[in-house]
């Protein structure tokens, strides 16, 4: 499928999570150990927050392990919040517009999952997108929509509420095509403060995702790290590294919220939207 990564902390060199790691997002992409999929080949992107009022993007079609441009960009982008993502398409094209993080003003979205028979329905929920939303979307994967789809339904208002009501619209949609357990999604949204976490399935078997313990717990990935601040937070589709007390799962249906150092769970239920 895919796997990502988000962080939250004092600033930090990119290059610190997605690459210096005994098992960083660069060696997930040769050699996924939890995923639906071992080799996360089909492309990369990074997102991060710093002083412009958009976050930044940098991706593309190789493989994350082959860009030596990613090294370099990874080792000079210092950040307080950031977002990083492989994949492992699943039908769609393997294109740069279809590479995560999905950017729209100050929003950034990366996703490991799928909606199944999206060639089914996607005409169903290309018409549900807000008409002025609608021509943002430049590529052809289902991740994307549902970006689209959860800021039609309220995100910016309230991102957890706008993403259940973007599932609960999609279950509906699926179940009147007789498409059977048509959601799997573990996702990372963030607007530049608050790192919102989501591990959620239709048939309740959900792609592995985790969240470090405390900053000791980031501390132990690189003992020789001092930067990691108190309230320095992880998000990983699966453990950086085989200490795997340092991370703890994020159960089945359930929302993470991360701000200043806080890890806030909330049970993550689809709902349609009103």
């Amino acid at each position: 499928m895919c796997r990502w990564l988000g962080y939250s902390g004092a600033p930090l060199y990119l290059d610190e999570l997605i690459l210096k790691p005994e098992h960083s997002l660069i060696d997930q992409s040769l050699e996924s150990r939890a995923g639906a999929t071992t080799t996360n080949g089909d492309g990369f992107g990074i997102g991060w927050y710093g002083d412009r009022e958009t976050p930044g993007v940098y991706k593309d079609v190789q493989p994350a392990w082959n860009d030596s441009n990613l090294r370099d960009l990874a080792a000079h982008i210092e950040s307080p919040l950031f977002l990083a993502h492989i994949r492992a398409a699943t039908g769609s094209a393997v294109q740069q517009t279809n590479c995560h993080p999905f950017r729209h003003q100050k929003w950034l979205f990366v996703h490991n999952g799928l909606i199944r028979g999206f060639d089914r329905v996607k005409r169903d929920l290309a018409i549900a997108v807000a008409p002025e939303l609608y021509p943002m979307i430049m590529g052809s994967t289902d991740s994307e929509f549902m970006f689209y789809l959860a800021q039609t339904f309220g995100m910016e208002e309230s991102p957890l509420a706008g993403l259940e009501r973007m599932v609960g619209f999609v279950e509906k949609i699926c179940a009147e095509h007789g498409i059977e357990d048509p959601v799997q999604l573990s996702a990372g949204l963030s607007d530049g403060e608050r790192l919102l976490a989501v591990r959620y399935s239709t048939e309740r078997r959900s792609r592995t995702l985790f969240h470090s313990r405390s900053m000791q717990a980031l501390q132990e990935i690189n003992p020789d790290l001092k930067r990691f601040s108190l309230d320095a937070r992880a998000v990983v589709s699966e453990p950086l590294s085989n200490l795997t007390d340092a991370w703890e799962e994020i159960p089945e249906s359930t929302a993470v919220v991360i701000f200043r150092g806080e890890v806030e769970r909330q049970a993550f239920e689809p709902r349609l939207p009103v």
